[in-house]
């Protein structure tokens, strides 16, 4: 269930922009394995990715104040190609609770042999299905984030070892009303850039969308989408940078 937006600090200016930014092509995207927290690198055409949205925000006249980013390298690059691109030397904040959703034990496989090995519908359920969860990590795979030293001063019971649609959201969510919203508030220009599931949890909480439109939301890689926001943080309307240059 969504909750209701918080009543903290000024309302948000008439104006108020947010830009959202899904991380440039990986190199696990190019070979079509499920990612998740999965730590892998951007892929050459990622990098060009990344530069092109930095063009394209520069092109649109668009500045920030701040930057919100996931613990995973291949958005904190895109993140840093884009700032560096603008010569934006900015705060970045870095969050696990900006990470993808977690794909459990698919992640690292390909589409067919997590078929073979776990059955169609764990795999298509997972991805038509808001409250599906992909198969779970056993507590001692080397996947499971409990395991891996980035997440050593986190408590173990708040990783996941597998994530539905809606587990992402509520993970997702106290950060966004708690720490990302207020700053909005206060006139700060933010750039979030993530993945592409946080993302659409973020797009179901400023379109107020529901569990099944959430799960048809598309969002292409490296290019930047606009949020034009009311007093309450809900979005006014939202459309691609490269639509208003």
């Amino acid at each position: 269930m969504l909750k209701a937006v918080p009543n903290i600090g000024n309302p948000l200016p008439q104006s108020a922009r947010l830009v959202l930014l899904r991380h440039g092509q990986s190199v696990w995207n190019r070979d079509k394995r499920f990612t998740g927290w999965s730590n892998v690198a951007l892929s050459a055409k990622g990098e060009r990715e990344a530069e092109q949205a930095a063009y394209l925000l520069k092109q649109a006249g668009f500045a920030f104040d701040l930057c919100f980013t996931s613990v995973l390298q291949r958005a904190a690059e895109t993140a840093r190609i884009v700032l560096s691109s603008m010569q934006l030397d900015i705060p970045v904040q870095q969050s696990w609770h900006l990470n993808e959703r977690h794909y459990g034990a698919l992640e690292g496989m390909n589409r067919w042999p997590a078929i073979k090995q776990f059955g169609i519908w764990p795999i298509l359920g997972c991805q038509i299905k808001f409250d599906a969860m992909p198969p779970r990590l056993t507590p001692d795979d080397p996947r499971n984030p409990g395991n891996q030293a980035d997440y050593a001063a986190i408590d173990r019971n708040l990783l996941p070892e597998s994530e539905s649609m809606q587990q992402t959201l509520a993970r997702f969510q106290p950060y966004w009303l708690e720490v990302i919203l207020p700053e909005i508030r206060q006139g700060k220009r933010v750039l979030i850039v993530s993945h592409r599931n946080t993302l659409r949890v973020l797009m179901m909480l400023l379109d107020q969308l529901t569990p099944l439109q959430v799960m048809q939301q598309k969002l292409a890689t490296g290019r930047p989408l606009v949020y034009e926001l009311n007093y309450q943080g809900n979005g006014l309307r939202r459309y691609y940078v490269d639509q208003s240059v």
